[in-house]
């Protein structure tokens, strides 16, 4: 395959080369750290003590699981054909789509959407921590820009998701129904408020129909770039801002997944948008959208999903049990930047420890797919 015709515009790019000195570590960034891996791991203690299984820190409920397969374009000008996107060929993928809270909340708490997406079987040079690992993930979100500018932020705000992990179910659904009434509200003068939809306040909208952002700066190669995922296939373009009716359906967001997999697949465009300006495009504010009309988002893969069984419990235990996903299951091409990503990397390894630990089952990092669960 080729570039899309997003290449005609890609040739005019000229991305910035990574310098060392871009990052700038927070005042007491190693205390943050530590700080927000206890905050994680209390979320996953409570949520183990009400469920009796431990769950993700953060994306616990998840939506549907599948298998599909990445396949990189041929002829990607030469800034874009970086790291896994170096040659034209394909990878086998594990999607996971989810929603961000700890705990396992009924969907009528609409919150923003999420995809966590592993590549199996890449080889090179590893970031520090993952050596011996043959993955490159890329964990997403549907908004542009991530919710926090700075570590600091981000652990102020997981401390309050903690705060309300044990709040009553039903509190929360009242609570999500107003925000979303308000965020309505903001969207008709023509604004969006990221942080009543993290509260709560997203439109019940269907999962699939979401474009997905990495949100945060990775390297690309030399360069700096964030990476979206874009629904192409008509069947998933039809369900974008879709309603969904969630009347009696704690779970209609998986039952939504599990229905279109069943007789549909689906194709997605994997896409880049390289750094070319640090004050219009920050390393360490992660909660700035980068401009497209300075760097466009330019298609450098194809994702496809065929018709498949989205939930069973043999893919749970696969996947929601045996894997986890992290920003730092990465080639050193692809090294996670800026103080957000930073603290990811150790908060999401206690995590999984935690709970591959309080599961007896281990979390590893697949080689290959030849056994994932049909």
């Amino acid at each position: 395959m080729t570039a899309s015709a997003h290449s005609l515009s890609a040739h005019a790019v000229r991305p910035l080369v990574y310098d060392p000195a871009f990052e700038r570590a927070e005042d007491d960034e190693a205390e943050t750290a530590r700080e927000l891996v206890d905050t994680m791991l209390q979320i996953s203690r409570k949520v183990q003590a009400d469920e009796g299984h431990a769950f993700r820190s953060v994306h616990a409920k998840g939506h549907g699981i599948l298998r599909a397969q990445l396949q990189v374009l041929d002829g990607l000008p030469a800034a874009y054909a970086q790291g896994v996107f170096a040659q034209p060929r394909t990878y086998p993928v594990v999607m996971r789509f989810s929603t961000p809270p700890g705990d396992l909340l009924d969907d009528r708490v609409s919150t923003p959407r999420a995809v966590a997406l592993k590549l199996v079987g890449v080889q090179g040079p590893r970031v520090p921590g993952a050596q011996g690992q043959a993955t490159q993930d890329f964990l997403m979100a549907n908004g542009p820009a991530f919710s926090a500018p700075t570590g600091k932020k981000f652990l102020a705000n997981l401390k309050l998701l903690a705060a309300t992990t044990d709040r009553a179910d039903g509190a929360k659904r009242v609570l999500s129904a107003a925000l979303r009434g308000v965020e309505s509200l903001v969207e008709k003068v023509g604004g969006e408020s990221a942080t009543l939809k993290a509260m709560g306040g997203h439109p019940l909208t269907h999962i699939l129909g979401e474009s997905f952002f990495t949100q945060v700066p990775l390297l690309y190669g030399p360069y700096m770039a964030k990476l979206s995922l874009v629904p192409v296939s008509p069947e998933l373009v039809a369900l974008t801002d879709r309603k969904l009716d969630m009347d009696d359906r704690p779970d209609a967001l998986r039952e939504a997944v599990v229905a279109h997999f069943r007789t549909h697949g689906g194709r997605w465009d994997l896409r880049v948008q390289l750094c070319v300006d640090l004050e219009a495009m920050p390393i360490e504010d992660a909660s700035v959208p980068w401009p497209e009309e300075r760097s466009p988002y330019v298609t450098v893969a194809h994702l496809s999903a065929g018709p498949q069984d989205a939930w069973s419990d043999a893919r749970v235990a696969a996947v929601n049990d045996g894997m986890s996903f992290s920003p730092w299951h990465a080639l050193q091409a692809h090294r996670p930047l800026g103080s957000v990503m930073r603290l990811r990397q150790a908060a999401y390894e206690a995590a999984a420890r935690f709970r591959g630990s309080s599961n007896a089952t281990p979390v590893r990092e697949p080689e290959q797919l030849d056994d994932f669960p049909d």
